[in-house]
C-alpha cells in the first residue's frame, strides 16, 4: 500500500494510525547567528547539534524492515557534513532565512526526501541545540 492510497481512500485511515517506525541519529557542530533576534542568539555562537530523523511504512519490506538503518545513516551523514563545521549565515540556502533549528530541520528534511524512496517516506526530522531544547519538523498525510 503506498501513503496516496491512504490519501485517497478514507477507509484506509486505520493504516496513518498504525505504521512502522525507525528513527537514526547523529550530529554536527556549526557556528551561526540569528538576525533580528534580540539577546544572546543575535551574537555569533556555535552548538553541537544532534538530529533525529525518523521514517515511516505502512508495511515492512520482505526482510521486515522499514529501511536499512546504514542506508539511512549514511544519507543523514552526507546531508549533515555539508553544514560541519560550518558558519551557517554563509550556507546558500540561510542568507535569507536565519539558520535556526526549525529552518535547519526542514532543511535536512528537504535533502533528506531525495534518499527515502517510497513506499517508505520521511515522518521529521528533530534538530536538537543542546539536551533540552529541539525543533521539529515534517509533513502530515
Amino acid at each position: 500500500m503506498l501513503w496516496e492510497d491512504v490519501i485517497a481512500d478514507r477507509s484506509g485511515l486505520y493504516y496513518v494510525l498504525h505504521m512502522f517506525r525507525a528513527k537514526v541519529v547523529d550530529n554536527f557542530s556549526a557556528a551561526h547567528h540569528l538576525r533580528g533576534y534580540q539577546g544572546d542568539c543575535e551574537r555569533l555562537h556555535g552548538h553541537n547539534y544532534r538530529v533525529e530523523v525518523v521514517v515511516a511504512a505502512l508495511e515492512l519490506d520482505d526482510m521486515g524492515i522499514v529501511m536499512d538503518f546504514r542506508d539511512l545513516k549514511l544519507s543523514l551523514k552526507d546531508v549533515l557534513k555539508e553544514m560541519d563545521h560550518q558558519y551557517l549565515n554563509d550556507l546558500p540556502i540561510f542568507t535569507e532565512v536565519n539558520p535556526s533549528a526549525e529552518h535547519i530541520a526542514e532543511y535536512i528534511y528537504a535533502r533528506m526526501k531525495a534518499h527515502v524512496l517510497a513506499p517508505v517516506r520521511i515522518l521529521e526530522v528533530a534538530v536538537w541545540e543542546n539536551e533540552t531544547c529541539c525543533a521539529f519538523y515534517g509533513e502530515h498525510a
